[in-house]
């Protein structure tokens, strides 16, 4: 018994266009607080929404970039602190 609707080429779609978003928006906030945790998600999300074919790439490509600058940021507070954690 299927209580589920097999998925489609358009969910498939719309799922993939809303993991470039997600990528998008994870990779923006990741520049501000948590880059440890949100650099590598929105890495994952892009990667996986351009595998699937989105419809929207610039925005999985500009998230996948913003994931990567989540590292590169957290990599030079890491070396000018030398410390992974922040003290105020």
């Amino acid at each position: 018994m299927h209580l589920t609707a097999t998925a489609t080429r358009r969910t498939t779609a719309r799922d993939a266009d809303g993991m470039a978003v997600a990528s998008f928006v994870l990779g923006l906030l990741g520049l501000l607080v948590l880059n440890l945790f949100l650099g590598p998600t929105a890495i994952v999300l892009a990667t996986v929404a351009l595998w699937r074919g989105t419809t929207r790439r610039g925005r999985a490509l500009l998230g996948l970039g913003l994931g990567v600058a989540d590292l590169l940021v957290l990599a030079a507070f890491v070396q000018a602190d030398n410390t992974i954690s922040w003290s105020f």
